[in-house]
């Protein structure tokens, strides 16, 4: 970073996962070990390998968008509109003004008036939304409505709604964003990729404000049959699902499959003090890279992982080997074979010996792995772990594969300060993110 670039805070977060539908409950159900993974017992999954995954449940969407929209929209972008109001008001500004405001329905809106509500320039504010897939669900809908009904059957909505841009798209309208509005794709790197670049649009003078809205929702029969045949996922867990997720663990069989969204409002931080925001944390490095390796498997010495690893601590202007470096790290721990090795090698190629002394913890044993979503789920969770000190835990590690590792298990842990977090994201197609987050 050069020293005269814009420093980037985190001003507002949202979530909406399997652990619970804001960030408080999110963070007391992974800090208390709970698991959010249960049995999907519904018919579309009768006959399946894998019944077991992380569903939103007790989410109402009712006064979120007016009802004819909300029926051409798919839950997963209900979701990220959800997260993202959430992020909003906890920044200080409120959605139901911004709302009023951009569709010119504000009480002392005169007639033509589009000015919004924005804290920020309209124009400097940017929103990135983060999925792997998108809103998938109208895409298999669609196809059905074709097989069944022919050409006429296939819903008009499939062009505005049915790409994994549309939620870009939709929080700009909804919010007076005039600024760069689009979508980022890499798979389960996706959030982590998206905060990196805000972070960069902010430090070097493009926007004053980027929201990143991380979503995602793959659990449906077609996207799990065919983890499933990969052999990707944790099988033979319908009887005790809470036990699936197992990073780290000699018993690990792959990853439990979760759906979700969570949000980050990033600002630079002149602008978010002249407007009196409080910081959660610093959004302070970023790095990324490509495995150029294997469509599914993390190259097994962690290559890519460690070069996106070293960028960000580089980004952030840390040494590896300090001892003021990083204090902790969330890792993206799916509990697959080759994954959770290939993340160690990766650790312990920045970090040396050092590596195997840092509390690491792998939050998806509790949240499942939300895929595209869980670079922002987990940043949501490392900035919790900056502003109370305390780890999560990494539940379902019975008999540990990696023994000489800090891994923090079975309870959390009350480390006192933490200063810096590393979280990190890798999927499939070798796409590799790593966050450096610092205490505000």
């Amino acid at each position: 970073m050069t020293g005269d670039a814009r420093r980037v805070v985190v001003t507002g977060m949202g979530a909406l996962t399997p652990s619970g539908l804001d960030t408080d409950s999110l963070w007391d159900a992974v800090v208390a070990g709970r698991s959010a993974i249960t049995l999907l017992d519904e018919p579309e999954f009768a006959g399946l390998a894998v019944r077991i995954g992380g569903r939103i449940r007790g989410f109402d969407p009712t006064g979120l968008v007016d009802p004819p929209l909300r029926r051409r929209l798919s839950p997963v972008q209900l979701w990220a509109l959800a997260a993202a109001d959430q992020a909003l008001a906890q920044a200080g500004a409120d959605p139901a003004a911004l709302r009023a405001a951009a569709t010119g329905t504000a009480a002392d809106a005169g007639p033509g008036a589009s000015e919004p509500a924005l804290p920020w320039d309209p124009t400097r504010t940017m929103i990135l939304a983060a999925t792997g897939s998108g809103p998938i669900d109208a895409m298999q809908a669609a196809t059905r409505a074709l097989d069944a009904r022919g050409p006429r059957g296939v819903p008009l909505s499939l062009v505005v709604h049915g790409a994994p841009d549309a939620a870009a798209a939709l929080l700009s309208e909804r919010y007076g964003v005039r600024g760069t509005a689009h979508g980022i794709t890499a798979t389960c790197a996706s959030a982590a990729i998206a905060l990196g670049d805000g972070l960069r649009r902010i430090r070097h003078g493009y926007a004053d404000a980027v929201l990143v809205v991380g979503m995602e929702d793959c659990l449906n029969a077609v996207n799990l049959a065919s983890n499933a045949n990969l052999r990707a996922l944790a099988s033979g867990y319908e009887a005790d699902p809470p036990r699936a997720s197992r990073p780290f663990d000699r018993g690990r069989r792959g990853f439990v499959m979760a759906q979700g969204a969570a949000a980050l409002l990033l600002e630079a931080e002149d602008a978010a003090r002249t407007r009196g925001a409080e910081p959660l944390a610093v959004l302070a490095g970023f790095g990324e890279s490509s495995d150029a390796h294997h469509p599914t498997a993390p190259h097994p010495g962690g290559r890519g992982a460690a070069q996106a690893v070293a960028a960000a601590l580089a980004d952030a202007g840390l040494e590896p080997h300090a001892a003021n470096g990083i204090d902790h790290v969330n890792a993206h721990g799916t509990g697959t074979l080759a994954g959770d090795a290939a993340e160690l090698a990766a650790l312990e190629a920045v970090f040396g010996a050092r590596a195997r002394r840092i509390p690491i913890t792998a939050t998806k044993s509790s949240t499942g792995h939300l895929l595209g979503a869980s670079g922002a789920v987990e940043a949501v969770l490392a900035i919790q772990t900056l502003r109370t000190g305390v780890i999560p835990p990494t539940i379902n590690l019975d008999d540990p594969e990696f023994r000489d590792w800090d891994v923090v298990a079975g309870s959390a842990r009350d480390a006192g300060l933490i200063r810096r977090v590393l979280s990190e994201s890798f999927g499939f197609g070798g796409h590799n993110g790593a966050i450096v987050l610092e205490r505000a």
